[in-house]
């Protein structure tokens, strides 16, 4: 008989400085300990919690940057069976079109930096983030994709591409 994976709702935030580098935390806690990824955290559900109110508090909690749901722009949805062989995920990812004006201090979750989109490449990011999070943050960031991910170790990664489209009224910082 299998166990039953707990499945997680959870945010990434992808907020750039004034020169348009993205900033980035380097996890001191598993899922993704030890490697550097966007800022975000998991959605309040026993209060009821939206995707974007959740985007709000953690980049305030995380950076001390104040936005509304104006400065967001919802980019992808990707839902992924069986990270790491722990849980099943559903995160929203963000962009956010407000700049943070200096590095935020380094918190319980692991300090931050600031990098070029260059540098992200040669940066230790987590497996799945290299195959779905970045390629889709590069082609997708001024539209929308809906992805699922079968994550499961036992197997190869499969992605499955379940919604896409461009959306032109939106400007790219």
């Amino acid at each position: 008989m299998s166990s039953v994976l707990p499945f997680r709702i959870s945010v990434l935030l992808f907020i750039r400085d004034e020169s348009g580098r993205l900033l980035l935390i380097e996890r001191r806690k598993a899922p993704n300990l030890g490697c550097w990824s966007p800022i975000g955290g998991k959605l309040e559900m026993a209060q009821g919690e939206s995707p974007f109110e959740c985007a709000i508090r953690e980049t305030h909690e995380e950076t001390g940057l104040k936005i509304t749901e104006k400065d967001l722009h919802l980019f992808s949805m990707i839902s992924e069976k069986g990270y790491e062989g722990s849980g099943h995920w559903l995160m929203f990812l963000f962009d956010c079109a407000k700049p943070l004006t200096a590095l935020p201090p380094e918190i319980d979750e692991g300090p931050m930096g600031f990098f070029t989109r260059e540098e992200v490449d040669g940066l230790k990011v987590p497996p799945s983030d290299r195959h779905l999070i970045w390629p889709n943050y590069d082609r997708h960031r001024s539209g929308f994709i809906a992805l699922r991910a079968d994550c499961l170790p036992e197997s190869d990664l499969q992605i499955v591409v379940e919604e896409t489209h461009q959306l032109s009224h939106i400007r790219q910082p």
